[in-house]
C-alpha cells in the first residue's frame, strides 16, 4: 500500500503545474467553505449567548433593530433615551419577570461604559476573575477583553469619553477607579466596561450637589435610562406585553428573537454567495481533475501496461489512479482547512478592532468533518471515470499497437 501511495504521489506530482492548479482550485472551494462554517456556527452561537433570557427591550421610539443592536449586542447607537420611571413601570407589570436598566453614552478607548445593576451580570452568569463588582459610585468593572486592550488593572483610574466612538471629550473632573475584571465569558460583556446607574448619572450631572429629599425627587424625576431589557413571566408576555410598551407615549418594543432572525437572515445571504462561490470552485477543479486524470492514464498506458506484465491486477492499476486523485484530495484538504482558519482568524483581528462580535480561527466545529468528506467524494468521483479506463485496459491490444 505504502509503495502505491508514494508511485501515485510521484505520478501527480509529473505534471508540477496542472497539479498545482487543480490543488488550488480544490484549495479554495475547501477554504470557503471551512470560512463559511466556522464564522456562521461562532455568530450564531455569540448570538444565542447574548441573547441570555432578553425577552424584550424596551428603548425610545425608532427602530427595533437599532434598539436591538445597541442594547443586547452593543454594536450600534441608541435611539434616544427614556425616563427612568419607565422602569418602574415596567417592574409593576404581571407579565414582567425581570426588568433591567442600561445606561449609556460614554466610552472607554472605544470600548462601552455600560451603567446597569448587578442584575447585568446575573443574566450572563458573569463573575469577577480578579477583584469584586461596583458598590459605590464612580466603580467600574471592566469585561476581559477591554482590560486586556485597555491595559487597566484593579486599582486603575481611567477618565471616560463622551460618545461611544472613544473619541469625545474625556470627563477629567470625574474618573472611574477600576474594582474588579470579569472572567472571560464569551459573551458581550467582554468588551464592555460595566458599572452602576448612579456612576453614569454623577458623571453627567455636574453641579447637581443636592441634600433635600424635595431636591432628590426632583432629580430622580429628571433622571433617564437608555433602555430595559426584559423577560417574561410566561408565553402571555410575549402576546401582549409588546403592545403594550409600544402604546406607551415614548416608548418602542424591540423583540430580539424576531430581529436577529432578521439580522441572521440578511448576512444568510452573505454566506450562502460565499458558500455558492466555493461550491462552484469544487465543481471546476472536480472537472479539472476528471480532465487531468483521464489525460494521465491514456499519456501512461505503456507504463500501466508493463504493470499489468509484471503482474499487477487491474485493481491495483485502478486504485493507482485512485490513489492519485485521494493524494490531491488529501493535500487541499489540509490547505483548505489551514486557509478557513487563517481567513476567519483574519476576520477575528478586525472584528476585534471595532470592538465587535468575537470570532477565532482557533475554533473548530463538528461540521468541518464536511471538508474532507467532500474532498474525497470529489477525488473519488473525478477519478472514477479514469480508474474504470485504467481497470480494462487490454494489455494484448495495446502492445500490438505500433507507437
Amino acid at each position: 500500500m505504502f509503495r502505491l501511495i508514494a508511485l501515485a504521489w510521484r505520478y501527480l506530482w509529473s505534471q508540477p503545474l496542472t497539479a498545482a492548479l487543480n490543488l488550488l482550485l480544490l484549495s479554495l472551494g475547501l477554504g470557503a467553505i471551512s470560512f463559511v462554517i466556522l464564522v456562521s456556527e461562532q455568530v450564531e452561537q455569540a448570538v444565542t449567548r447574548d441573547l441570555a433570557g432578553i425577552d424584550l427591550v424596551v428603548g425610545a421610539k425608532g427602530s427595533p433593530m437599532q434598539i436591538m443592536l445597541a442594547g443586547v449586542f452593543h454594536l450600534d447607537v441608541p435611539t434616544g433615551n427614556i425616563p427612568l420611571a419607565t422602569l418602574e413601570l415596567l417592574r409593576k407589570q404581571p407579565l414582567v419577570a425581570r426588568a433591567i436598566p442600561l445606561s449609556l453614552g460614554d466610552s472607554l478607548q472605544g470600548y462601552r461604559i455600560v451603567g446597569s445593576t448587578p442584575e447585568y451580570l446575573d443574566l450572563y452568569q458573569a463573575k469577577p476573575a480578579v477583584g469584586r463588582v461596583w458598590q459605590a459610585p464612580l466603580e467600574a468593572v471592566l469585561g476581559a477583553e477591554a482590560a486586556q486592550r485597555s491595559g487597566l488593572t484593579v486599582g486603575a483610574q481611567f477618565a471616560s469619553s463622551h460618545g461611544l466612538a472613544g473619541q469625545g471629550d474625556a470627563h477629567e473632573d470625574r474618573r472611574y477607579t477600576v474594582v474588579g475584571v470579569l472572567a472571560r465569558s464569551g459573551t458581550v460583556l467582554d468588551r464592555l466596561v460595566l458599572t452602576g446607574l448612579e456612576s453614569v448619572w454623577a458623571v453627567h450631572e455636574h453641579g447637581d450637589e443636592h441634600d433635600d429629599d424635595h431636591v432628590d425627587a426632583e432629580l430622580d424625576a429628571r433622571r433617564e435610562i437608555t433602555m430595559a431589557l426584559v423577560s417574561y413571566r410566561g408565553p402571555l408576555g410575549a402576546a401582549m406585553l409588546p403592545r403594550w410598551v409600544n402604546a406607551q407615549p415614548g416608548l418602542q418594543a424591540a423583540a430580539p428573537a424576531l430581529e436577529t432572525a432578521r439580522l441572521l437572515r440578511m448576512v444568510g445571504a452573505g454566506t450562502e454567495v460565499l458558500r455558492g462561490f466555493g461550491v462552484l470552485l469544487l465543481l471546476a477543479a472536480g472537472l479539472s481533475v476528471f480532465v487531468a486524470m483521464l489525460h494521465a492514464v491514456r499519456e501512461r498506458r505503456n507504463d500501466l501496461a508493463m504493470m499489468r506484465m509484471l503482474g499487477a491486477p487491474p485493481a491495483r492499476v485502478a486504485g493507482l489512479v485512485a490513489a492519485e486523485a485521494l493524494c490531491l484530495g488529501v493535500v487541499a484538504t489540509v490547505l483548505g482547512l489551514a486557509l478557513g482558519h487563517g481567513l476567519t482568524h483574519g476576520l477575528g483581528l478586525i472584528l476585534a478592532a471595532q470592538q465587535s462580535i468575537m470570532v477565532t480561527g482557533g475554533w473548530w466545529s463538528v461540521r468541518e468533518w464536511s471538508v474532507p468528506a467532500l474532498a474525497v467524494l470529489l477525488a473519488l468521483l473525478s477519478a472514477a471515470l479514469p480508474a474504470w479506463s485504467a481497470f480494462r485496459l487490454d494489455v494484448t491490444q495495446l502492445l500490438q499497437t505500433p507507437r
